[in-house]
């Protein structure tokens, strides 16, 4: 494997003076994928592409992360026409099959994603998985290392590379590090669980910033360390309190994310949306549309959900023929056997539910299993009257906040789980429930369907007033004020560098 895989053109000018902001996460915000025979790039998916690429498009700043696949070093002509296009660098962090296998499949997503949501029995706790996940890390604090300048602000995002500060350390980068857990951070007693626990609140340390979802999160980190590291000294505990460890001073704060307001808002209002909802209105007539969207993952609680449907149809008879539910599930990590059967378990129910209530002229639930584009997304949150969004455990979940920014007649209910970081945001709009709960959801969605016009507005202004105040550019603002007094301004917008792939 090639040491350096490509340079980036115009360094000196970044030495100069000129601070980039460089985002680093497991992922880059494009795929390499095999589409009949032919590599082809494709849009990436999930809640950190949605949030992070309208923030970075044309400031010149870099985006470095794995592309989805096992390195080729024929990928970097797709990657360098596909930088003209996201209007950022993006730099590829090549993983072998090892790499994939037990730092990906295995430690990030064998231990850290379900401990983190409050399912530890899902873990599997194997050292191998460790030592790989260590060795990924200081692979990705290299290619920092390669393509940054003293100037640039590092911002490395979630748990896949809690580790890299404390290589990037080591590698004697000093520039200024933060990071922003996506995820929640789980309480004391679940994490204590893990075996190398000490060792990664350690590592989160190595940077300047620390950040989290919700106060909720924060506070849980907080009293881990206390209890974990009873060394370190911990100050104020406000929006961002201040930790002392080792002579170094570490900020920790609550910053939740947001969304492109103004983008969701504009788009789906345009005449293409409007066309695809109506479109969707005709195939679906007189009738109330409940509408669910999430990727494949156990912590989204869709058998509950689909569940505490079927009980609404039940005990409410007046649903039927009057409402249709619209379940999309976006494929994800389907060549792992968990989320296969748990693909199977949604198309039983599924099956179970419409053989159960279909009457001629009416499915009870729409299943879709696939992605959506954007304009196809836009539409379904257009169409619907009802979200209901009721995951297990989410960090923040961005798909209540995009329906909210679209719902631009404010007629729409939205359903949220109380354990979506969102929750915090939204309660006072939302009709909040406890996923667990069959009955209580079946409840709420009888109300969301009852209620009256006038209370739909009033809800939806709450709502939609929430999100605007606080979308994607006040999130990454609010973060580098507390990292370094500086605003997203102080990386001005230019044309986005080229970067010349290197023998």
């Amino acid at each position: 494997m090639p040491k350096q895989i490509y340079r980036i053109e115009k360094m000196e000018k970044h030495a100069n003076g000129q601070k980039r902001l460089i985002a680093v996460s497991n992922r880059l915000p494009i795929r390499i994928i095999k589409k009949e025979g032919n590599v082809q790039v494709a849009p990436g998916a999930g809640g950190l592409v949605t949030a992070l690429a309208p923030v970075l498009r044309d400031r010149g700043g870099l985006w470095i992360g794995w592309s989805g696949s096992e390195f080729d070093p024929s990928h970097l002509n797709l990657l360098k026409e596909a930088s003209k296009r996201t209007g950022y660098g993006l730099i590829p962090v090549p993983l072998n099959k090892e790499d994939i296998d037990s730092y990906y499949y295995g430690f990030s997503n064998e231990i850290i994603w379900p401990l983190f949501h409050d399912l530890q029995s899902r873990c599997h706790f194997k050292p191998r998985y460790w030592y790989r996940y260590l060795s990924v890390n200081k692979k990705f604090a290299q290619i920092i290392k390669e393509h940054s300048g003293t100037n640039d602000y590092i911002w490395v995002h979630d748990y896949h590379l809690m580790h890299v500060a404390y290589y990037m350390r080591t590698l004697g980068l000093s520039q200024p590090k933060g990071f922003f857990l996506h995820i929640p951070f789980p309480p004391v007693d679940i994490f204590m669980k893990l075996p190398w626990r000490r060792m990664v609140l350690e590592a989160l340390l190595h940077y300047d910033l620390l950040g989290f979802q919700t106060m909720r999160d924060k506070r849980n980190f907080l009293n881990c360390l206390s209890v974990l590291i009873p060394e370190v000294k911990v100050g104020r505990r406000g929006a961002v309190s201040d930790v002392e460890f080792h002579g170094r001073s570490i900020r920790v704060g609550a910053f939740p994310i947001g969304i492109d307001y103004k983008s969701f808002a504009r788009d789906s209002a345009s005449q293409e949306v409007a066309e695809a909802a109506w479109y969707l209105h005709e195939a679906l007539p007189d009738r109330q549309v409940i509408l669910g969207i999430d990727r494949l993952d156990y912590t989204k609680g869709i058998p509950e959900r689909l569940y505490a449907f079927s009980d609404a149809l039940d005990r409410f008879p007046e649903l039927r023929m009057r409402v249709s539910f619209v379940q999309v599930v976006v494929p994800s990590r389907s060549e792992v056997p968990e989320y296969q059967e748990l693909k199977r378990e949604i198309e039983r129910i599924v099956g179970e539910v419409n053989g159960k209530f279909t009457q001629s002229g009416w499915v009870p639930i729409h299943y879709l299993y696939r992605s959506l584009d954007r304009t196809q997304l836009l539409a379904y949150y257009r169409l619907a009257e009802i979200a209901l969004i009721t995951p297990l455990k989410d960090g923040m979940n961005l798909v209540c906040k995009e329906y909210c920014a679209c719902n631009l007649e404010g007629k729409g209910v939205l359903i949220l789980s109380e354990f979506a970081g969102a929750a915090a945001q939204l309660h006072r709009g939302a009709i909040m429930v406890n996923p667990y709960d069959i009955e209580g959801v079946s409840k709420a969605i009888f109300s969301a369907f009852s209620m009256s016009m006038n209370e739909r507005a009033r809800r939806m202004k709450i709502l939609r007033r929430a999100v605007r105040r606080k979308d994607i550019f006040w999130w990454v603002n609010t973060f580098l004020k507390a990292a370094f007094a500086k605003r997203l301004d102080a990386f001005p917008k230019e044309i986005a560098e080229e970067y010349v792939p290197k023998n």
